[in-house]
């Protein structure tokens, strides 16, 4: 897998070393920006090899790498919701519905592993799977939030309530907002594209849905904004509920 940018980068290396095979540096550079990546890599047993610019275009052609690339082994991914949830007493997920956009998919990811979500689900039709545009967005939360595609998402659900799970969605039309409502321990949130939102046989099968209170002129957000709001809300309330106990 490829990584590249100082950003996707340097994010990845903070993670330690573990899964990276190679780590190029365009050897016409010397600032300062530079010298901190060098600094991680050593910190995280990397050798960074330094090699002309001309070889990392050629390695990472048409894109803006910025002088700065790496070869990652991918994280093996889950297939299994039901394995992962049985270890997982209280989980957090992220459900997306009808979100085709790679970039939108790798903004979620990041959000998602920013929150402490144990995995991002979705329908493997109506999906983007997770490519290149995908990772590089993710800035390494794509090898750290398992991403599991299922065969019907409104199956899963179901599934998920009979585990206890809560599941909440997001619907322009609903009648509480985000701020209304006390979020389980147990909850899986269910979004959809912006503009299109979820899907009718989705929405039936949340056990809740809620609005995201919006004061402008714009009427919706885009799906990873939405994200953040609604599960950085669920780590607020989770948060308040450890400190009352």
């Amino acid at each position: 897998m490829l990584v590249y940018g100082f950003h996707s980068v340097s994010s990845r290396l903070k993670r330690g070393g573990e899964g990276i095979r190679d780590l190029y540096v365009a050897s016409g550079r010397d600032d300062a920006r530079v010298r901190d990546l060098l600094r991680l890599a050593d910190a995280a047993g990397v050798r960074a090899v330094l090699v002309d610019m001309a070889r990392i275009d050629r390695m990472c052609p048409q894109r803006r790498h910025q002088g700065v690339l790496m070869f990652v082994e991918a994280a093996p991914q889950v297939t299994d919701l039901d394995d992962l949830l049985d270890k997982v007493p209280e989980p957090m997920l992220l459900l997306l519905d009808g979100v085709t956009d790679p970039r939108n998919l790798g903004a979620c990811l990041r959000v998602a592993d920013g929150a402490g979500v144990h995995a991002v689900v979705a329908p493997k039709d109506h999906a983007c799977p997770l490519t290149e545009a995908a990772i590089q967005t993710a800035s390494g939360a794509a090898e750290s939030v398992p991403y599991v595609m299922v065969t019907n998402l409104a199956g899963t659900i179901s599934d998920l309530r009979e585990r206890g799970v809560w599941v909440m969605g997001t619907a322009d039309e609903a009648d509480g907002t985000l701020y209304d409502h006390s979020i389980p321990s147990a909850v899986a949130w269910v979004l959809g594209a912006e503009g299109k939102g979820l899907r009718r046989l989705t929405r039936q099968r949340c056990d809740t849905l809620v609005r995201i209170p919006m004061a402008g002129q714009v009427p919706s957000l885009n799906v990873s904004v939405a994200a953040g709001i609604v599960l950085y809300e669920t780590v607020r309330q989770r948060m308040v509920a450890a400190a009352a106990r």
